[in-house]
């Protein structure tokens, strides 16, 4: 092994070694595991999302692969529709072209050339990651097979009366030119204002007031609603108003839905152009008038004046005629939720088109049985609630898109606008008994990505064809994913799952929280704050730091603030860290669906963890290579120390397993690092070095803890492998032939299982105290400011007869590793000393001659006094109710605990002196 601990000399070798040699594969025995991958996009980036959730499925896979399980986890990529067209047309736009110069087909066949030659760059990430997909198995949403897929699932829901073509409201991407998701909709504050017009009644008695945030949407008002309860409106319902600038007489309508406290108390409903006013004017039986073209321009059904003009040019003129006919009655600031297209930045219009849709509520009804009788559980249990409140009051899908990139509608319209959903265009014709000279046309709209994502668990297997992967591995054993997707994808997936497979996709789902920065802001390019993993692992410079933050910005005004913020909190960039450091610490935050704040603090700590992992291997290396370490079977004599790693290594094996079993990964990896860091690294191996470097110790004593020395590291390296693989496997190799363990990989190896035989309690008890004794002399020594190799005396008072033997059977070790000169018994009474603890027995070190006890005083007079004035304005602080009141409660929690260990500093330093006295 190396001298010094270098993660990029290993990671990449070995991932390729693995991958080579197909260790990744389904071993074909054993109880079936499965995960599916959830498919990022073709034309992402790795983000700190990816790696969490990434190191989750990857600690789980490996663990299942070790405990001899048939495990797979199914790798691919979506195509990203609108993602992946913008790319592209960006490409073209740069040659000074456009789709349409080239034709669709044209366009689609150069996708797919950018799809070749860019679209890996995301699995290559993954493999940084040590992610161990079965790379064998990838795909693609667009694949032949999954399109195939695709086909016959529209074809036969459309068959079943279940997806049908209809005009409703969408969210409409004027830029983009089609219909987008909820979740490609951003909605965030902006400054705008609040317009409260006159509209005047037809009689001619007065007007009422109503306000919107959209004047350009009067232009398809069809009505004003009042709440019916409302005393100052309910004697106006069924009169009506003349709509200023279009003449229009529209009702007045008594609704529910008006909160008569808000603003007149009076809304203009627009059923084109709002989701809220499209329910009432269902309710109602309003006329629907859309007045926006899918530029979001004013189209022909608005007064020729206005005609032409992009919505916010006729926002202006709409209130400047208004108020020149005296109906403009205010104008307020106002704050207001913004909704904008993820892709495009575009403000998303409310637009009535044709769609397609799929009937939701038919196939959300069998999902939504299958959490209730259990046969799906959320982890944590909670998000079912989430799920239910979504499904409960499921509207029909929208799956198509007005793009070119994705799956074709397989639907063919004649000239008289009849339409046909086949297979392809042979089938139609024969499905449909169509002449072969009558004209058809392929709908030129693609499927929403959610689509073929949702037929993912099955798709990938091979369906529709009924073969051993497909029998083997669905349904999946658990779904890993981010909360923002329950509804999306998990419950789709549901839908899809149980019509076509007549079961569940999976019988668990592990839903994780966001990965936030160190001050629990979300991650985004806007603030400046997001952190990518390939840096953290190879480390970054901080001019490319600061160039990769400010470049590329939406809002490129915020630069300079997220230049300056970068500089300060990555003076020297970002260090190298490593793979397993980074995956070490998202499984070290991953509490049970809460979101975690990701601190580079953390990070910095487990690489040390990571070089005190590799720095104890060296050790035992040194002290065992070469050496009997009782591969033989020959007698062996362990010592306590022995015996209490041993035990203590069941019940971590324990702890750990039970840890992974129930996805607390954050307990796995604490009792991982409890034993690695605390155990083995602190303690035992101390304890090991009076048998090994004795001269009176027997052959069989030293054989016995070079035998535990490697046993326990080797076991120790298999219960750490899921969530760091590669350094694992790099000691392994080596370490491995010394325990008496044969194979090529550490991947293959049986995962450690506790063995209740090996727990020696007394040993344990035994030790418990060894350790205590020695860490209340360390303790006194840090207080008392002595120096580490001071050789000290120890009295010993109130030991019993336990305390005694125990003494008499560990001298050697204790007076080693606390560094004593030597331990009696306390005969008569107690001189001037420092104390401690273990059970009822005292340890004291008398303090004569050791210390200059004025100077030590003086120094802890100076001390007092320096932490009472800090604590005087920490408190102050507090005590401060406008400070208390104005600041963020995550910074007021952080004085009050920094409030807290300054008292308990005081409290030991005022301990101290009064032991002088």
């Amino acid at each position: 092994m190396d001298k010094t601990y270098n993660p990029d000399a290993i990671e990449q070798r070995w991932y390729q070694h693995w991958e080579n040699n197909g260790e990744f594969k389904p071993s074909g025995e054993g109880t079936p595991y499965a995960i599916m991958l959830p498919p990022p996009n073709v034309t992402g980036s790795l983000h700190m999302g990816h790696g969490f959730n990434n190191t989750i499925m990857d600690t789980l896979t490996r663990y299942h692969r070790m405990k001899g399980d048939n495990t797979l986890w199914q790798p691919g990529t979506d195509h990203a529709g609108i993602a992946t067209q913008m790319v592209v047309e960006r490409q073209l736009n740069a040659e000074g072209k456009t789709r349409h110069d080239l034709g669709r087909d044209d366009f689609i066949n150069r996708v797919w050339e950018w799809k070749e030659e860019s679209g890996g760059n995301i699995t290559r990430q993954l493999r940084r990651l040590g992610s161990s997909l079965d790379w064998s198995r990838d795909r693609f949403t667009m694949d032949a097979e999954l399109s195939e897929a695709v086909k016959r699932v529209f074809v036969q829901l459309h068959d079943e009366g279940l997806i049908y073509r209809g005009k409703r409201l969408v969210n409409w991407d004027p830029v983009l030119h089609t219909a987008v998701s909820d979740l490609e909709v951003l909605s965030e504050e902006e400054s705008g204002h609040l317009w409260h017009f006159r509209y005047p009644l037809s009689d001619g008695s007065g007007h009422l007031v109503v306000a919107t945030t959209r004047p350009e949407t009067m232009l398809g008002d069809t009505a004003v609603a009042v709440h019916p309860e409302d005393e100052r409106y309910k004697h106006l319902i069924g009169q009506t108003i003349r709509l200023p600038l279009v003449g229009r007489e529209i009702p007045i309508v008594g609704d529910e839905y008006v909160d008569p406290e808000f603003g007149s108390g009076c809304v203009k409903i627009t059923p084109a152009h709002d989701f809220n006013d499209a329910e009432v004017g269902k309710r109602h039986q309003l006329e629907v008038i859309n007045i926006l073209t899918i530029d979001a321009a004013i189209n022909d059904n608005a007064p020729e004046k206005y005609r032409g003009l992009d919505r916010y040019e006729a926002r202006d003129v709409i209130v400047h005629d208004l108020k020149e006919l005296g109906l403009l009655q205010d104008i307020q600031d106002h704050k207001l939720m913004v909704p904008r297209g993820d892709r495009s930045g575009a403000v998303i219009e409310p637009l009535l088109t044709d769609q397609w849709y799929v009937k939701a509520d038919v196939l959300a009804a069998p999902a939504v049985e299958a959490v209730k009788s259990g046969k799906v559980k959320f982890v944590p249990a909670n998000w079912d609630k989430t799920f239910f409140n979504w499904m409960e009051d499921i509207q029909d899908w929208c799956i198509s898109r007005q793009i070119w990139w994705g799956h074709r509608i397989p639907a063919w319209y004649d000239a008289a606008g009849n339409v046909y959903v086949a297979h392809d265009e042979a089938e139609a014709r024969q499905k449909y008994q169509l002449s072969a000279d009558l004209e058809l046309t392929q709908d030129e709209d693609v499927l929403d990505t959610w689509f073929s994502s949702a037929l993912w668990p099955f798709s990938t297997l091979g369906w529709p064809e009924d073969n051993t992967a497909l029998k083997t591995w669905y349904p999946g054993s658990v779904l890993v994913t981010g909360f923002d997707i329950i509804f999306f994808w998990v419950a789709r997936m549901m839908m899809m799952g149980i019509h076509f497979m007549g079961d569940v996709p999976f019988r668990e789902v592990y839903i994780h929280g966001l990965v936030r920065d160190a001050q629990g802001q979300k991650m985004s390019k806007s603030k400046g704050n997001v952190l990518d993993p390939i840096d953290i692992i190879d480390g970054i410079d901080l001019e490319t730091l600061v160039k990769k933050r400010t470049s590329g910005m939406m809002q490129p005004q915020l630069a300079a603030k997220i230049d300056k913020a970068t500089r300060k909190e990555f003076p020297e960039g970002i260090a190298p860290h490593g793979t397993d450091a980074l995956r070490f610490t998202f499984a070290s935050l991953a509490t049970t669906g809460r979101d975690i704040n990701f601190d580079m603090n953390r990070i910095a700590g487990y690489r040390n963890f990571c070089n005190k992992l590799w720095n104890a291997a060296r050790y035992v290396l040194m002290n065992t290579e070469g050496q009997d370490t009782g591969l033989d079977n020959a007698e062996v004599e362990l010592s306590l120390a022995d015996r209490w790693i041993i035990s203590t290594l069941q019940q971590t094996e324990q702890d750990v397993t039970r840890a992974l079993d129930s996805y607390r990964f954050d307990l796995a990896a604490q009792a991982i690092y409890e034993f690695i860091w605390n155990n083995y690294c602190d303690w035992y191996l101390e304890l090991s070095k009076p048998v090994l470097n004795s001269d009176s110790a027997t052959a069989a004593a030293k054989r016995g803890t070079r035998r535990t020395l490697v046993r326990v590291l080797e076991t120790t390296l298999r219960l750490a492998h899921p969530i760091m693989p590669f350094i694992t496997e790099e000691i392994w190799q080596t370490i491995a032939p010394l325990a008496g363990k044969s194979g090529s990989t550490i991947t293959r190896q049986p995962y450690p299982v506790a063995d209740a035989e090996k727990i020696d309690a007394t040993a344990v008890a035994d030790m418990e105290w060894v350790m205590q004794f020695i860490t209340g002399v360390r303790s006194i020594r840090s207080q008392m400011n002595i120096a580490p190799k001071q050789q000290l005396p120890v009295l010993l008072n109130e030991a019993s007869a336990q305390d005694q033997q125990r003494l008499q059977a560990n001298r050697d070790f204790i007076s080693r590793l606390a560094n004593l000169s030597d331990i009696q018994l306390l005969d008569g009474a107690a001189p001037a000393a420092a104390t401690a603890l273990v059970g009822k027995m005292e340890i004291l070190i008398p303090l004569e001659g050791l210390i200059d006890k004025e100077a030590e005083i003086a120094r802890l007079d100076k001390e007092i006094s320096k932490l009472d004035k800090v604590i005087q304005q920490s408190s102050g602080k507090l005590r401060n109710e406008n400070y208390v009141a104005k600041a963020p409660a995550e910074v007021v929690e952080k004085e009050r605990a920094k409030l807290a260990e300054l008292q308990q500093a005081l409290s030991q330093l005022q301990q101290q002196r009064a032991a002088l006295k």
